[in-house]
C-alpha cells in the first residue's frame, strides 16, 4: 500500500517538477541600426542660397542651421548635414543629386559611417 505522499508524488504534472521545467529562451535583444553620416561637398559652382535650400528642404536645418553647415562646406570643404539609418541617409543623398542637377547645380552629397 503507498502512503499518501508517495501517490502524491506519482499525481504531479511533469511540467512541475525542477528537472522537467520548461526554459524559454529569452528574446534577442534588438540594437540600434547602424548611423550613416549625410556630407555634404563644396564645389566651385554651387551657390550659398542653393546649399542653404537643399538643407531646409531635404534635412530640415532652420535657415540659421543651413547657413552654419554650408559656411562649414565652402570652408572645410564638406559639412555634416544629417545622421540617420543607411536606407535614409541613401535615399537623401540621391535627392540631393537629383535636386541638384534638375537645377543646374553639380552639388554632391555622399554617405559615410557615422
Amino acid at each position: 500500500m503507498s502512503t499518501r505522499s508517495e501517490s502524491n508524488q506519482h499525481n504531479q504534472n511533469p511540467a512541475d517538477s525542477e528537472s522537467d521545467v520548461a526554459v524559454q529562451e529569452g528574446r534577442p535583444k534588438l540594437g540600434e541600426p547602424p548611423q550613416y553620416a549625410v556630407v555634404i561637398h563644396n564645389d566651385d559652382y554651387t551657390t550659398f542660397d542653393f546649399v542653404v535650400e537643399v538643407l531646409q528642404k531635404f534635412f530640415k536645418k532652420t535657415a540659421a542651421e543651413a547657413a552654419e553647415i554650408t559656411l562649414k562646406v565652402h570652408h572645410e570643404g564638406k559639412g555634416l548635414a544629417g545622421v540617420f539609418s543607411f536606407e535614409i541617409a541613401e535615399t537623401k543623398s540621391v535627392q540631393v543629386a537629383e535636386y541638384s542637377r534638375s537645377k543646374g547645380h553639380p552639388l554632391r552629397a555622399s554617405v559615410e559611417p557615422a
